[in-house]
């Protein structure tokens, strides 16, 4: 057997069997961060992966959509199939109109090789900061393939944690797009929502327009474990004063986690307490998202 299908010994698989969420998905629910890996046969990983998932392809992802009550995917390019788009790109291309995706593509990407992603459903590019997940790219890299897709519309979601943002802030004003940030910029939750790191994430949020938010992966974040209380400000800070520039997401198959794997229907359950009102909910799971991905 080929060692790329072969996961990390170590490495915890999604939740065989999770609960039926006991909060209803409005109709037309997103779900605007999840990835797919592989299965390694048809699409192996990259060779410069920092980890080996199990695989967890697209059946199993659109299986998980309808048993929760979700109506559409945003597929988010793994890390461990680097600039390899095509599982991705295939996830898309199955469910149609039902799902978008964001790549990771490199400085040579081609106009012909973006319409023809743009045309799968494609609507964005990652650029990850995060140094235990990938090699360190040159930031003019990232502004010349920030340059190429605008003119298609897309956006760039970016992966950095808390502490980087002192450093990345600059950089980030200049990219001409939209930028979505992954899981709030990863906060370190025993500081409070009052210090100064998230604040400065806060601030940036205030100030730019066209930055938005993933209020995403309590899981990762919280010090405590479930039912992962002590997140519950951050999100609910960011979901107050940002409603119209925030999106939910599972982030199925959860790589990476180490300490415990969630059950997504919890984590369906946990909106509500980020998003009380229908209102914001709509805004969140549909409106935002939509108005994103599918305009």
């Amino acid at each position: 057997m080929n060692d790329l299908q072969n996961m990390d010994a170590d490495w915890l698989k999604f939740h065989p069997d999770p609960k039926k969420p006991d909060f209803q998905l409005p109709e037309g629910a997103v779900d605007a961060h999840c990835h797919v890996f592989g299965p390694s046969s048809e699409f192996p990983f990259a060779a410069e992966r920092k980890y080996t998932p199990c695989d967890a392809g697209k059946k199993q992802l659109y299986a998980l959509r309808d048993y929760l009550g979700f109506s559409r995917n945003v597929i988010v390019q793994a890390t461990c199939h680097g600039k390899d788009n095509r599982a991705m790109v295939d996830a898309c291309r199955s469910a149609g109109e039902y799902a978008r995706g964001i790549a990771s593509v490199g400085a040579d990407i081609t106009e012909a090789e973006i319409a023809e992603m743009h045309e799968a459903g494609v609507r964005g590019v990652r650029f990850n900061f995060v140094k235990r997940l990938v090699d360190d790219t040159p930031r003019d890299v990232f502004i010349s393939i920030a340059d190429k897709i605008k003119s298609f519309g897309w956006h760039v979601v970016v992966y950095f944690e808390a502490q980087d943002l002192e450093d990345l802030e600059s950089f980030l004003k200049k990219l001409p797009t939209t930028i979505v940030v992954d899981h709030m910029g990863r906060p370190d939750i025993a500081k409070g929502v009052n210090h100064a790191d998230f604040q400065r994430f806060v601030r940036l949020m205030s100030q730019n327009e066209n930055v938005w938010s993933k209020v995403t992966c309590p899981e990762r974040l919280s010090l405590q474990g479930p039912p992962y209380d002590d997140v519950v400000p951050f999100y609910a800070e960011i979901v107050r004063r940002f409603s119209d520039r925030v999106l939910w997401g599972t982030d199925w198959p959860h790589p990476n986690m180490k300490s415990h794997m969630p059950d997504d229907g919890f984590l369906v359950d946990y909106i509500p307490r980020i998003a009380p009102t229908s209102e914001v909910q709509k805004k969140l799971l549909i409106d935002n998202p939509m108005r994103l991905y599918w305009s």
